[in-house]
């Protein structure tokens, strides 16, 4: 049964709009002022709160600004009741942080419709989407369905790759983002002198090919070969476009399943600049093992190209194979004939990594 807190200093209002939510199987707590309200907020962590904005002890807005410097409030979806229809008054509402007004008198309907809208736009935003294709067409399912997106094509065919097999070319056009389901994948780029920076190593679940297409050139701004055998999909740039401009609830939902790779490039980046070669060689080593990408499965070693990984942490091919001997003699790591690295110390290489 989903939670609503009503908090609203006029008695006759208050009661019968709690009978109204009671009679739609609601369960509901009410506050007849905004210092109450705040407080039983914490305390009941309901998933949507009503509140009138005109109260003594603490006003309506007062209550949106304390809740939203809660992390355990602040997410909570916020419904204004107002018996003004000010603009001003709705624009401040709404910079707080506030996500619908209703103006008293309200119908029965309006009042469930928008606690339903909340609701819904929560649920969307709050559900955990498993990061492989079956995760993916159920995202992509339920932006259809509740977020009128009919146009959105549907069951994206996953392609085979083999190994050194090229997806793209810098400058090529940008025409789609990929979506890993199985397999790994190398994004890089190639300076002057022939060298390459390896922007990625990236596994199942991973998405390639967005900054690309958020580029105003369209075109692919990195190469991306495969490193192990894969399967991927491609969501053509019309549907990326929709998925990210379309509908705000959708596009909140969007950016954070395809950002985490930015996240982690921007991270990279930094160590690059600042961090040890035995520390980014560290994180390196286990970012691969904690992606579980391009994983010897029986074995459990991370199979990666020398020169790759070189380029992963910045640094000369010989450098990287004198700091994984370093790490080989610590008895952090072992290899094999195959060259497949085996993590021994766990504990130990995330010292390292830490320090």
């Amino acid at each position: 049964m989903k939670r609503i807190l009503l908090i609203e200093d006029n008695k006759d209002v208050r009661e019968n709009t709690a009978d109204i939510l009671e009679l739609a199987n609601y369960e509901v707590t009410t506050a007849e002022n905004g210092k109450i309200g705040v407080e039983r907020a914490e305390i009941f962590r309901p998933d949507v709160i009503i509140c009138d904005i005109m109260m003594p002890e603490l006003d309506g807005y007062g209550v949106l600004e304390l809740l939203g410097k809660n992390n355990a409030t602040s997410s909570i979806p916020f419904i204004f009741l107002t018996a003004k229809t000010d603009r001003a008054e709705v624009r401040l509402g709404m910079n707080l942080g506030a996500d619908d007004y209703l103006t008293k008198p309200f119908e029965e309907k309006e009042l469930l419709e928008a606690i339903a809208s909340r609701l819904r736009k929560s649920d969307f935003l709050k559900k955990e989407i498993a990061k492989n294709m079956e995760g993916l067409n159920n995202f992509l399912d339920e932006a259809t369905q509740y977020m009128d997106m009919k146009s959105l094509s549907k069951d994206y065919p996953l392609k085979k790759y083999h190994k050194k097999e090229i997806i793209f070319w810098e400058g090529d056009n940008a025409h789609s983002l990929y979506f890993i389901e199985y397999g790994s994948v190398k994004t890089y780029k190639s300076t002057e002198s022939g060298k390459e920076f390896v922007t990625g190593i990236l596994g199942p679940g991973d998405f390639i090919g967005q900054l690309s297409l958020l580029n105003s050139n369209k075109v692919y701004v990195e190469n991306a070969t495969v490193l192990e055998d894969a399967e991927l999909c491609a969501i053509p740039r019309k549907d990326f476009t929709k998925l990210l401009y379309g509908n705000s609830v959708v596009s909140q939902k969007f950016i954070g399943m395809i950002s985490n790779n930015i996240m982690h490039l921007q991270e990279q980046l930094v160590d690059m600049a600042y961090a040890s070669v035995r520390k980014r060689a560290a994180k390196a080593l286990l970012d691969l093992y904690d992606k579980q990408v391009i994983l010897d499965k029986p074995n459990g070693g991370i199979g990666i190209p020398r020169e790759d990984f070189a380029g992963l942490i910045g640094t000369a091919t010989e450098t990287a194979i004198r700091t994984l001997s370093d790490f080989k003699e610590e008895g952090l790591i072992a290899t094999d004939h195959g060259r497949r690295i085996t993590i021994t110390n766990e504990k130990g290489l995330r010292e390292v990594a830490d320090f």
